[in-house]
């Protein structure tokens, strides 16, 4: 396979296995023991990496929330608590959640490993949330640990990288949106209200985005060696059955 194939057949794994985490009740719990409502801890557990900035940065960042939203979120958790702190709670809870539900599965190291090189590998120009959640440091050396936090790396470099080309394709965050599988609910979700613009001429534009992220995620899986590419469709695969199956 090659690096623009193995980006195209795992971007849909990677997005999923990225942010189970995040919907853990475990992971929801920690928001409240820091006094910040779940939105809050969603918005600023992802972007407090970036540290102490404006909601006005996070939104730009973030891309595909309303901005709207993003502030409500944002401003309403500085005012309890620092964003890189939230962050920090947001990785515990990845590694937590790793640790637990990846770290019985049969070769996770290999999956740790094969991730973390795609991850080192990748280009962070242009994709400033990849890059700060990148120099996080981890501290749980359990495999399983390293796994979930190596896929929210990566889910983040894809989304980044579709951020990009959505914008190189003439598209705004909105309409991409609505010209994705979710349509008007998936704008609804993000915090974008209605009226919603009509999107049956964005649709080619939207694969268009599609086809360019792939290209942009490739460089991460070109550290990949002949065939390790195959291995982690394989075992990316395999944990999203597991998972699926409990």
């Amino acid at each position: 396979m090659t690096p623009e194939q193995v980006a195209a057949a795992s971007k849909p794994l990677v997005l999923e296995l990225g942010e189970a985490f995040a919907r853990c009740p475990s992971t929801l719990r920690r928001a409240r023991l820091l006094g910040i409502s779940g939105w809050a801890f969603y918005i600023t557990g992802r972007a407090g990496a970036l540290g102490d900035v404006r909601a006005e940065t996070v939104a730009a960042a973030l891309g595909f929330i309303a901005p709207e939203a993003v502030a409500d979120g944002w401003d309403a958790a500085v005012r309890t608590v620092p964003p890189l702190e939230v962050a920090g709670a947001n990785l515990a809870e990845c590694c937590r959640w790793g640790a637990a539900n990846l770290g019985d599965v049969p070769e996770t190291s290999r999956l740790a490993g094969l991730l973390r090189r795609a991850v080192d590998a990748a280009d962070g120009s242009g994709m400033p949330l990849f890059a700060a959640w990148r120099a996080m440091p981890v501290d749980d050396p359990a495999p399983g640990a390293r796994a979930a936090v190596a896929l929210l790396l990566l889910r983040e470099h894809f989304a980044g990288a579709y951020l990009l080309a959505v914008r190189a394709a003439g598209m705004t965050p909105l309409e991409a949106v609505l010209a994705g599988p979710e349509g008007d609910a998936g704008a609804a979700a993000c915090g974008w209200p209605p009226p919603y613009p009509p999107v049956g001429p964005l649709v080619r534009r939207r694969l268009w985005a599609e086809a360019v992220t792939d290209r942009l995620v490739s460089p991460a899986f070109r550290a990949l060696g002949p065939g390790e590419g195959a291995e982690l469709l394989n075992l990316l695969t395999a944990v999203r059955l597991g998972l699926r199956g409990r």
